[in-house]
């Protein structure tokens, strides 16, 4: 995201070697491994990646082979050979492969493996295949699995409702499955009321001081405060947040943990020019704050001056919070944030300078004003709807989209003690219409998890070892640091937690999807960045299979404070973060990032990336979507009745001439948004795009959303911006909406459309 003036960013590197107290963490009791067996209760392919050679037409896919529903099926041409290939996301040692043929069956074939899907080795032959249901025991050990045709038993294709692989019981490729529970590892830092203040401040001020300035660094920390009172009237407790500060309370609800003091992000300077605009990757969770203890300019006030990716949730502040830093070199910029399941009594929120802005779920003592794009879903004491066709000119009403309830939602997990100091990660429950705070009537409604159901993973550990821990039936808790993946995670049970610390990275290094979620209900991934890798991905997350009709309503898949960098911290290419193909899925805080600073940033050819999601479930909900800088439609929303509250966007900085960004001979540019006309039902509230052309070329993008004109595509309170620089958007949605540009900045709002 920009500031107001658009100049680009840089990042500031400075590495500060400290000496961290390493505070000690308890154990817990590790699961033992089992003895490897055959384990014909997990079938390894099941909603895995399926190619084929050949299809005998568009409703023969080869998903349809792995997809558990013997009533579909995959179905060659009528030639040899033919045949079809799963990918596992990772080794596996293979001990069982069953064939459920159709009439059409194979009558000649090998089963294959291969560990990079272009050299293969034969496990099973035969030239004497009956059809059927055929159970072949096999040997041996591959990523890729492949049935390779040579003669079929009729003069149709090859046809199979199922294809079932089956692998030892430990999983992994022999892997034994690593024990449960564990040390939260040194970069966890946990903080108690018995500890001296003077001790808990100096490890506060030397992580912030490391962390402040580390954009794009390594280091990762999550500060987490057991239950008790830290700080008072006369010594309050103050301390700053930076890069990859991950700050959360460790009881159950927000008021087991109160600060006196004050948390705090400030505006960064270069230049002479001071914003929060790239105050990222930073957290506030689970904790109450009684402000107090600042003098000066920033006296009464806690400041929460970020931008993208930097959630506050279930945070009780008792005072006045600011969302811009007025103090540090005046009043600057902020660009977009995020507060869900809080409360807020005792002052106000100063909305400030930040352009836009989603509040969700929480209960507001006042709120000042808005800039562009303030949304409101769900908050008892928010302002009225006000959003007009001249919000954010001088005279017009604030920018304010508000919305009474919240159609579905589930918080974020988060981890917590008990009475007895055990560690445990809650899950809360699925809510419909929900208003205002979890908490503050009660307990969170949902399902505690001992962290001995969990594999606590290190750095340290292999894919293998995590996809032996999955397949166990284990959940996974990252510990903060920076993890190099080889192969794809594959998340292939129902309700599996898959939980980050202090923002633990997941970088793939061969090209491969980080992880993937196969089409099963209730799992949620929450806390992690995904950075794409120096060979280009094609996802780094993919959730469910595309083409399911499987109704996940009942127990969704949730991706709550999701990350995804394509460059910024390393040089990096995918052809899309984010597919999301899960029905009844909830994006809940997902940033989607092209970097327009940092490694590979700056040109038109480096971090390659032309779409940052695409969504193809039905029924997907989205909270406060960012989709920033990609290089053709930046968003793919396939899916019917989908729903979107709050979208932000900025467009490619770096286009070179118009010719390089034409959606068709016809269409200059591509929008932020695109929904086909296959789309019958779909609602946005609160819609954002912005343009800076930084290459001084006459760039035009025709409009920034692109939809159906049907009653049932519906969208409500959008709006362009042009920040800086040449050229802009010529319309907002479908041609409707005043162009911005050098003569007219905008914003140039649409209050609902069509």
């Amino acid at each position: 995201m920009s500031n107001a003036s658009a100049r680009p960013r840089a990042a500031l590197f400075v590495v500060l070697t400290l000496m961290l107290a390493v505070l000690s963490v308890p154990s817990w009791g590790a699961k033992a491994a089992s003895a490897a067996s055959c384990d014909t209760g997990t079938n390894l392919a099941l909603n895995k990646t399926a190619t084929a050679s050949s299809l005998e037409g568009a409703g023969y896919p080869a998903s349809a082979a792995v997809d558990g529903n013997t009533g579909t099926r995959w179905s060659s041409q009528f030639s040899d050979p033919q045949w079809l290939q799963v990918d596992l996301g990772s080794t596996q040692a293979i001990c069982q492969v069953v064939l459920n043929w159709e009439t059409a069956s194979g009558k000649a074939y090998q089963i294959q493996t291969s560990t990079d899907g272009t050299t293969w080795t034969p496990i099973y032959s035969t030239t004497t295949g009956p059809g059927g249901t055929e159970t072949l025991n096999v040997t041996g050990s591959g990523r890729y699995i492949r049935m390779y045709g040579t003669a079929r038993n009729t003069g149709y294709g090859y046809s199979l409702w199922e294809l079932s692989i089956y692998g030892s019981s430990n999983g992994g490729g022999g892997t034994p499955p690593p024990p449960t529970g564990g040390s939260l590892g040194s970069n966890v830092i946990v903080f108690s009321p018995s500890m001296t203040q003077s001790s808990i401040q100096a490890t506060l001020n030397s992580i912030s001081d490391q962390q402040v300035p580390s954009e794009f660094g390594t280091g990762r920390y999550e500060l987490l405060f057991e239950p008790g009172t830290y700080g008072s009237a006369a010594t309050p407790l103050i301390f700053t947040v930076g890069y990859y500060e991950a700050v959360a309370g460790l009881g159950r609800n927000p008021g087991d943990v109160t600060i006196n003091g004050t948390v705090d992000s400030y505006n960064q300077c270069s230049g002479g020019t001071c914003n929060a605009t790239t105050n990222f990757w930073r957290s506030l969770t689970n904790l109450s704050i009684n402000v107090m203890g600042m003098s000066g300019c920033q006296n009464g006030d806690d400041f929460w001056a970020v931008s993208q990716a930097a959630p506050m949730r279930r945070v009780h502040v008792n005072g006045n919070l600011s969302l811009m830093d007025y103090c540090v070199g005046g009043p600057g910029y902020s660009s977009g944030g995020f507060i869900a399941d809080s409360q807020f009594t005792g002052g106000t929120v100063t909305n400030g300078s930040q352009q836009q802005y989603i509040t969700r779920d929480s209960a507001l003592d006042g709120w000042s004003n808005g800039v562009w794009n303030q949304v409101f879903c769900g908050d008892p004491g928010a302002p009225a709807q006000s959003f007009a066709s001249n919000s954010g000119l001088s005279g017009g009403p604030p920018p304010y989209t508000t919305l009474a309830t919240c159609p579905v939602t589930r918080e974020a997990p988060y981890l917590y003690q008990d009475s007895g100091g055990n560690y445990n990660v809650f899950v809360p429950s699925l809510a419909t219409n929900s208003n205002g705070p979890t908490w503050t009537g009660g307990q969170t409604p949902g399902t505690s998890l001992s962290l001995n159901t969990f594999f606590v993973v290190q750095p340290s550990a292999t894919v293998d070892q995590i996809n032996a821990a999955l397949a166990a039936g284990d959940n996974l808790l990252f510990t903060p640091g920076v993890y190099n993946l080889p192969s794809t995670i594959a998340v292939t049970r129902p309700d599996t937690q898959i939980v980050g610390l202090g923002f633990a990275t997941l970088v793939p290094t061969s090209g491969d999807t980080a992880l993937s979620v196969a089409d099963v209900s209730g799992v949620t991934v929450s806390g992690l960045i995904f950075d794409a890798g120096a060979t280009t991905s094609p996802s780094l997350l993919q959730v469910g299979t595309a083409g399911s009709t499987t109704n996940h309503s009942s127990d969704p898949v949730s991706l709550d404070d999701v990350f995804f960098r394509v460059g910024g911290a390393t040089a990096g290419s995918a052809t899309t973060p984010l597919v999301d193909d899960s029905n009844d899925s909830l994006l809940d805080d997902v940033w989607i990032w092209r970097a327009d600073h940092g490694a590979g940033a700056g040109t038109w050819t480096g971090d390659q990336s032309p779409t940052g999601l695409v969504v193809n479930g039905n029924r997907v909900t989205s909270y406060g979507l960012a989709v920033e800088h990609f290089q053709q439609n930046e968003v793919d929303w396939n899916g019917q009745n989908g729903t979107v509250v709050f979208f932000q966007n900025e467009n490619p900085y770096e286009v070179p001439n118009q010719a390089a960004w034409m959606a068709s001979a016809s269409q200059k540019g591509y929008p932020a948004l695109f929904v086909p006309n296959s789309v019958t039902s779909f609602q946005g509230y609160g819609l954002g795009s912005y343009s800076y052309f930084d290459q001084g070329a006459d760039i035009h993008n025709a409009m920034a959303f692109q939809v159906p004109q049907t009653s049932g595509v519906q969208l409500h309170d959008l709006l362009t911006v042009f920040l800086n620089g040449s050229g802009g958007i010529d319309s907002v949605v479908n041609g409707t909406g005043k162009a911005v540009s050098s003569a007219f900045g905008g914003p140039s709002d649409v209050v609902s459309y069509p």
